[in-house]
């Protein structure tokens, strides 16, 4: 039976991708895990949940390891994307932390590469590393993460800087401050961001604004805390779980729709701040 298909975000590029992915931060960290997170990632897969997302810093290269097996035989499947560290992200290190990282994940090109945060290199070196990697067909697009708005001005000013695809930053109720001025700059020019830590760490399935929500819709206070994320225009939401169970719910959670009322009300309870914070990072 096929998956139910996922509702999509589009890329600057003109592309559809998820508006629900699978995040692997913390994945690969305990062995015992092993078996229960490859099938966390292939429930994701069966269920239509094709985006997943990793980096070569998760796990020390061992969450790639994980995706690489998870995935493998259903690489087309998958919209794939990883992340250079900053202390790699020369033109020369960050082409071999690419290739490194393709070895990791058993296939060839990367869907998405992004910059995982800004460090000392300068962007206009890293811009000329991505594209050499797509020239070569190493990746296909590449974006930035925790870059906030002063940053991505200076990037889209950069040669080759307006092919930016995605800004990957930490985004959910208790941590609002992009919607002031990140969030509304992206969405200007058509660059959606990609939230990672959408439930807070686990925090938020505590919230008793949430569990109220979750007991009149009979779902999860996490399944409600994603719910709204997903219903932020141009941001694709990418919760990291365990288990498959957690993934079903999280696909449940893409169905959801909270009232205006309800989310008039989490708005009272978990009010963006007053005035731009610097961006706030995990």
């Amino acid at each position: 039976m096929l998956a139910a298909a996922v509702r999509t975000v589009e890329l600057p590029s003109g592309e559809p991708i998820p508006a629900l992915g699978l995040g692997t931060w913390h994945l690969a960290e305990d062995p015992r895990r092993h078996a229960q997170e490859i099938e966390a990632i292939r429930t994701g897969l069966d269920l239509g949940i094709s985006l997943i997302d990793t980096a070569e810093m998760y796990a020390d290269g061992a969450a790639e390891e994980l995706v690489g097996e998870a995935i493998d035989g259903r690489r087309d499947e998958v919209l794939l994307v990883g992340k250079v560290l900053p202390q790699h992200a020369t033109v020369r290190g960050t082409i071999a932390a690419c290739e490194a990282s393709l070895a990791r994940l058993r296939t060839d090109t990367l869907d998405l590469y992004l910059l995982h945060w800004r460090g000392p290199v300068p962007l206009a070196e890293t811009l000329e590393a991505f594209a050499e990697l797509v020239e070569a067909g190493r990746i296909r697009h590449w974006g930035v993460s925790n870059l906030d708005v002063e940053d991505m001005a200076e990037l889209v000013g950069l040669p080759g800087g307006e092919a930016v695809q995605t800004d990957q930053v930490l985004y959910n109720l208790t941590h609002r401050g992009v919607e002031l001025d990140l969030l509304p700059w992206c969405r200007e020019r058509g660059i959606p961001i990609m939230a990672y830590s959408p439930l807070e760490l686990g925090h938020l399935v505590h919230e008793p604004a949430l569990a109220g929500i979750a007991a009149r819709h009979g779902v999860t206070p996490a399944q409600v805390a994603l719910a709204w994320a997903l219903a932020q225009e141009g941001v694709v939401v990418i919760p990291r779980s365990h288990d498959s169970r957690h993934v079903r719910e999280d696909r449940e959670a893409l169905d959801l729709r909270l009232t205006p009322d309800e989310l008039a009300g989490l708005d009272r309870a978990f009010p963006p701040p007053p005035e731009p914070v610097p961006l706030e990072t995990h």
